[in-house]
């Protein structure tokens, strides 16, 4: 029936000019998607490995992706490995003739908001007043100034009320929609017959590649042969994962067939542990798979298709989940639904449901389905109420009342703006799967392969790194005698890559790896230098390495470093460049010239040998004053983006947490005081004054990238990030907060910011309401310190925390809550508060709670 399908609409060419590229990159070994989009819908596509997923085994339907009725033609789209996407574009142009293939033109206009902010720079507007100007218009996709205006009350408020924001606005729509500027396509590429010059005008851009004058909806119309091929890291990342896994373990692991019901995979998203994860990363997905529990590739199929500003807006997602759960009783309107609904626990989750009621309950062909399914997107009012009649008339046909048709049609209605193609949720949950399937079984393969491709986006790669620390990955620091360019796993851990450095170049990590290849472990910093191409690793480079700590095991070539910390080693690695680099050049000399260091022992005293050796013995590295602990810290932060051997704020951890103090990582999950959908789920599109707001909330952190602002009327303001080992959170000071604590905002200072939690569709904020020096925040905030005693406990407990009272006396009050153990096995343990303020006051501080929870345990210890 395809291939009769196929043939009838003369699409033959096409299937097989993509089985052809797609069949050069796995003979090649470039990764290739299982599918994407409405093609996974077809059998021959599967037969012919353009797709890797099986129609039947999920009941998708060729005709959501080809049909008689259709008008255009659809696209096979392809996703390849990102790395090695243009090999497959090369051997197209190869094949097809360089004349004849070209890549498409993409033009960047101005949206809504960013033409507001654009428009507000060139007005020299005070930042703040533009921000708030474009936080009203919601970020939704085709989203205009004139829909933001009509659906936003507050944003209609500020145009008639401030001239300044009308002539922003006046501007704003006059440019809104203009080319800002041109690009090539992500994906787009055009097949000719002959050289496209004969088609269409060509365009050369800055960096000298040729594109098409045309974007894609000319090219289209042109009738021209347009393909895409998608780079996806997800694929990247789990070819990494695999050869690691092999060159480690010697395990031949054909992700594409592993298992579809292992346990560790469903626990792993039961969990929400599903950073790194395809398409399940963000924190609203991560919060609804710890909801929904998914048990099967189906469960996850329908979370990844319901995962939709729509569905989410209505409630479709909580409604999936009380069924799924047992909380709510799965009902369908009509025992012929069961079926087709059974999988998505009777909720209209897919296109291809409304194309299946259609056809089962009212004796559409599943082409005319298709159209219907259209028709109902697009919630045309006139084709709605002529497909409604041809429905009833259908249903009756098959013994279904009036009534009861009218109720399917009202819900599928309902539901088709929602509803999602479930050929590409399939595929890509079938991706998402093996990617979780590699972090849960090869957890520390799956996380050398995503910290590789992370390297460059140190955000990404600080909460990677934080999660590998709370799964028990050990993550060793570089080390040049130990790192590959890549992240790599060894029998320690997950070692640091040195592409990872910054002002390290790929080139120069070569001619390392050559000299280590060649010499075997090197032990210092002049037997490094003698091999290596010194023009490539200068000394800037050599000071990244020092300072990332990638050089620390050269210290072994000293014997006055032997046991000596990093602090110290590191400053003295860093004054024996010069000598190092010197010397390094003066052996290669005297090397190409013939004379192969005969004369050493006249040389400096760096170039003394023991006899019969070829090696160098090492001269002891100068002397230089130890570094502080923060000082390293910020050298590493200033080389691989993120602090590594500890971090600014590891020493106040146990102070912020008796505080209640939150981490970077957990705030976009916080539960929410907003009402209507849930506002913690990303993509609910809303106005900034029925935003998510979370009172009172406290986090400790490094300001960075601090801006200096003024408001119209000249007060001073700031926005700064505040780093904790997590990330990062931008935090916003009002001229009031400001000019309390201006001198704290300043980067690199430590500092307890409170404040409330703004959260929108796009970011996480904190409105700041104080802003505290670090070391001062158990004293001004702390009124009270609250211990927790678990009884039976003997009288030297309480002796021993008399005697640390008193090292801290002060004048905050303290109290015990002491827990004793009940008669009754199902009321559990009794808790009793006392007050002793009247005989002890303490002043609160880090090493308080320290000797405290040293004598009670771990968390016993809270400040209020």
């Amino acid at each position: 029936y395809e291939i009769e399908m196929i043939t009838r609409m003369r699409y033959p060419g096409y299937f097989l000019i993509v089985w052809d590229f797609i069949r050069y990159a796995r003979e090649r070994g470039i990764p290739v998607g299982p599918g994407r989009g409405s093609a996974a819908g077809s059998l021959v596509a599967y037969c012919l490995r353009i797709t890797d997923v099986d129609p039947l085994n999920f009941d998708l339907l060729f005709e959501r992706f080809l049909n008689p009725e259709r008008v255009s033609l659809p696209d096979i789209d392809v996703d390849f490995c990102e790395r090695r996407r243009g090999e497959v574009i090369e051997y197209v142009t190869r094949k097809y003739g360089r004349e004849n293939v070209a890549q498409i033109i993409t033009f960047g206009t101005m949206k809504a908001k960013a033409v507001v902010r654009d428009v507000g720079r060139v007005l020299e507007m005070p930042f703040a007043d533009v921000d708030k100007v474009a936080k009203q218009i919601p970020p939704t996709l085709d989203m205009t100034l004139e829909k933001a205006l009509e659906e936003n009350q507050t944003l209609r408020s500020l145009e008639q009320s401030d001239p300044k924001v009308k002539e922003l606005l006046s501007v704003a729509r006059r440019l809104e929609g203009m080319t800002r500027h041109a690009s090539v396509h992500a994906a787009g590429v055009v097949i000719a017959p002959k050289p496209i010059t004969e088609y269409a005008p060509l365009y050369k851009g800055a960096r000298d590649e040729i594109t098409t004058q045309w974007s894609m909806n000319e090219i289209e119309r042109v009738g021209l042969l347009k393909m895409d091929f998608l780079g996806l890291s997800t694929l990247t990342l789990i070819f990494d994962a695999v050869a690691e896994i092999r060159r480690t373990t010697g395990v031949e692991l054909d992700i594409a067939h592993v298992a579809l019901d292992d346990p560790r995979t469903y626990q792993l998203f039961q969990d929400g542990q599903t950073y790194g994860i395809f398409q399940f990363e963000s924190s609203g997905m991560r919060d609804i798979l710890r909801k929904a529990k998914p048990q099967t590739l189906e469960d996850l199929i329908a979370l990844n298709a319901l995962y939709r500003p729509g569905p989410l807006r209505s409630g479709m997602v909580d409604d999936f989940i009380a069924r799924k759960g047992g909380k709510v009783e799965i009902k369908y309107e009509l025992p012929e639904l069961e079926p087709i609904l059974r999988d998505t626990y009777g909720v209209i989750a897919y296109q291809e449901q409304v194309m299946r009621i259609s056809n089962e309950l009212a004796g559409f062909t599943l082409g005319e389905a298709d159209l219907l399914r259209k028709a109902m997107g697009k919630k045309n009012a006139d084709v709605m109420q002529a497909q409604r009649a041809r429905f009833t008339e259908g249903a009756k046909k098959r013994g279904i009342s009036e009534r009861n048709a009218t109720r399917v049609f009202d819900l599928m209605e309902h539901f088709a703006g929602y509803g999602f193609n479930k050929s590409h949720s399939t595929a890509y949950a079938l991706l998402a799967y093996q990617t979780a399937y590699l972090k849960a079984n090869y957890p520390w393969h799956f996380a050398a392969a995503l910290l590789t491709i992370e390297a460059q986006n140190t955000d990404k790669l600080a909460v990677y790194l934080g999660e590998c620390r709370e799964r028990g990955i050990p993550v060793l620091p570089p080390d040049i005698n130990e790192s590959q360019l890549a992240f790599t796993v060894t029998a320690d851990g997950v070692r640091f890559g040195l592409t990872a450095i910054k002002n390290v170049g790929e080139g120069a990590i070569r001619s390392l790896l050559e000299v280590r290849k060649a010499r075997g472990r090197i032990t210092s910093l002049h037997e490094l230098c003698e091999d290596l191409d010194l023009r490539l690793m200068n000394k800037r480079v050599f000071e990244s390495l020092v300072k990332a700590g990638a050089l620390d095991s050269l210290a072994a070539g000293d014997p006055t470093l032997e046991g000596v910390a990093s602090v110290a080693v590191r400053p003295r690695l860093l004054a024996g460049i010069d000598a190092a680099c010197e010397h390094g050049a003066r052996h290669q000399r005297d090397k190409s010239e013939g004379q192969a260091q005969l004369f050493g022992g006249f040389g400096a005293a760096d170039d003394r040998r023991d006899v019969g050796d070829d090696r160098p013995v090492a001269a002891h590295l100068p002397d230089a004053a130890p570094w502080t602990e923060t000082e390293q810290l910020s050298f590493e932060k200033e080389t691989l983006g993120l602090y590594f051997s500890g971090h600014p704020m590891d020493r106040y951890t146990r102070e912020l947490k008796a505080f209640g103090a939150r981490r970077t990582g957990e705030l976009a999950e916080l539960p929410t005081n907003g009402s209507g959908a849930d506002p913690s789920v990303p993509g609910v599109p809303k106005p900034i004054d029925a935003e998510a707001v979370v009172s009172d909330v406290i986090i400790g952190g490094i300001v960075a990238a601090c801006r200096q602002l003024k408001t119209r009327k000249g007060d001073r303001m700031a926005v700064f990030t505040l780093e904790d080992a997590q990330g990062g959170v931008e935090v916003i000071a009002f001229p009031e907060t400001y000019q309390r604590s201006a001198s704290l905002i300043e980067s690199g200072t430590l500092v307890v910011v409170r404040g409330k939690l703004e959260r929108d569709d796009e970011s996480v904020r904190i409105l700041a309401s104080e802003i505290l020096p670090i070391d001062s925040v158990g004293e001004r905030l702390a009124r009270e310190v609250a211990i927790r005693v678990r009884m039976p406990a003997d009288r030297g407990v309480f002796e021993a925390l008399g005697e640390i009272f008193s090292r801290h006396r002060g004048d905050r009050r303290v109290s015990f809550e002491i827990e004793l153990p009940s008669a009754s096995k199902i009321s559990g343990r009794l808790c009793v508060k006392a007050d002793v303020s009247s005989q002890i006051r303490v002043r609160p501080s880090s090493t308080l709670i320290a000797e405290v929870e040293q004598i009670v345990g771990q968390g016993s210890v809270s400040l209020r």
